[in-house]
């Protein structure tokens, strides 16, 4: 997948009246954080923020190019939205060091109808959730796992999910995911 671009500009004014003006022109206020803690204040087209925005996962690393300068490599960090105008009033932003590693959690999704589900058995799903490590670029953005193959009796393990190099999962290797159980 390309990675996905946001033009922005640096802003200058703060505070509701210049947010509200920012929105009333169709524009974002946000702000993008560094690893050192340092923050830069930016507006972005609102347009173009929700198109990324609504098709992204929290892990997915996305390239702010700011004046039309140098790109930098973000992740969306947090929103403020405003559920009754069903619109994004606030947008934060965080550009990690490209070689630190860093830790998500990830819930599991599930791919294929398992072997021995088609033959009258339960699929038991054990752990909602994994914790991976990786620096930024390695991050995945989803962990899914393929159980079209598990039988009656199989049990899908932390280490059999194939994940890309550079990636490392801190749970339990051996901790149980899913598991194919007979019908009572």
């Amino acid at each position: 997948m390309d990675q996905l671009v946001i033009n922005a500009k640096v802003r200058t004014t703060t505070g509701k009246t210049a947010a509200k003006k920012l929105r009333a022109q169709g524009r974002l206020p946000a702000v993008m954080y560094d690893a050192k803690g340092k923050s830069t204040m930016l507006e972005i087209d609102e347009v173009e923020f929700n198109k990324v925005w609504r098709s992204i996962t929290p892990t997915t690393l996305i390239s702010l190019k700011i004046d039309g300068q140098e790109a930098h490599d973000a992740f969306i960090k947090d929103t403020e939205y405003a559920i009754l105008k069903d619109r994004v009033l606030h947008a934060d932003f965080f550009e990690p060091d490209a070689d630190e590693k860093l830790i998500a959690k990830f819930k599991l999704s599930y791919t294929g109808t398992p072997a021995g589900v088609l033959k009258g058995g339960y699929m038991l799903k054990h752990l909602p959730e994994i914790t991976v490590q990786a620096v930024p670029h390695k991050m995945p953005q989803t962990v899914t796992a393929d159980v079209s193959s598990l039988n009656i009796g199989d049990t899908f393990r932390v280490k059999d999910l194939k994940l890309n190099e550079g990636v490392t999962v801190l749970t339990d290797e051996n901790a149980s995911l899913v598991s194919i159980t007979p019908a009572r």
